[in-house]
């Protein structure tokens, strides 16, 4: 771990220059069968391009808000390093009302239609599909990400003592979030190399931070589950092995 990360996105960055061909998150949607991994470097190319994104076509400013509705999937990760990226605020299943722009999955688009600012659908299909029909009022984030640029660089330097998350009813500084991830892979008991397999959910600190931000303070992997319940005992003991888990957290 690096002393002097200080934001979520120095985190990524220490992993990317530490080796950056090594697995960072392994996705799984237990009813659709879908499987997706991601090493350091894809996910890192997936997060500048939507920063960029971010930053530059839908003009999000540091300490603008974004309410994010989505669910525990490899693209909400990727949303929530670039937030920190940009220094914008992922507010996790937050107000679309109170929010400066709005990033939501199929299932959540007409409490988003509530923001007034920017609107960002995410179709959540394997691969990172797009939408059959774009929904009315919204980009469609497999349509407008890919053509972003591979490298990001932040309009004003990212402040880690700024608000950088808010879920469970409270919030964090980037640096606050990442002196809590780093405890918490404590906890875990997560080193570098570490392979946790998360079936937590996306809308609690605790899942966040086992599904994404531990792993990551620790210089390990992630192994997220997405419905995680769909499977039985064997199914989930032949993942423990094939995906070499060396720790848990459902």
């Amino acid at each position: 771990m690096n002393s002097s990360d200080r934001t979520p996105a120095d985190l990524l960055r220490s992993a990317l220059s530490a080796d950056p061909a090594r697995p960072l998150v392994t996705f799984y949607d237990d009813a659709t069968g879908e499987r997706v991994e991601l090493s350091v470097a894809t996910f890192a190319n997936w997060v500048a391009k939507t920063a960029n994104l971010l930053q530059g076509d839908l003009a999000a400013e540091p300490g603008d808000r974004l309410a994010l509705l989505l669910p525990a999937h490899w693209q909400t990760a990727v949303w929530l390093l670039a937030c920190s990226s940009v220094g914008v605020v992922a507010d996790v299943q937050g107000d679309p009302a109170a929010a400066d722009l709005v990033v939501t999955g199929p299932d959540t688009l007409e409490r988003a239609r509530a923001c007034r600012g920017e609107r960002v659908a995410l179709a959540l299909r394997p691969l990172g599909g797009r939408f059959p029909q774009p929904p009315e009022g919204f980009a469609d984030y497999a349509v407008e990400a890919p053509s972003q640029g591979d490298r990001f660089a932040p309009f004003a330097p990212v402040d880690p003592d700024g608000p950088a998350l808010a879920v469970d009813g409270g919030e964090l500084t980037g640096a606050q979030l990442v002196a809590r991830a780093r405890e918490d892979a404590a906890t875990l008991g997560l080193a570098p190399g570490s392979r946790l397999l998360s079936g937590r959910t996306y809308d609690t600190w605790d899942g966040l931070s086992a599904g994404l931000f531990a792993p990551l303070a620790a210089h390990g992997s992630v192994v997220l589950c997405r419905h995680l319940g769909q499977l039985d005992a064997d199914g989930l003991a032949k993942r423990v092995e094939s995906e070499r888990v060396t720790d848990t957290a459902v």
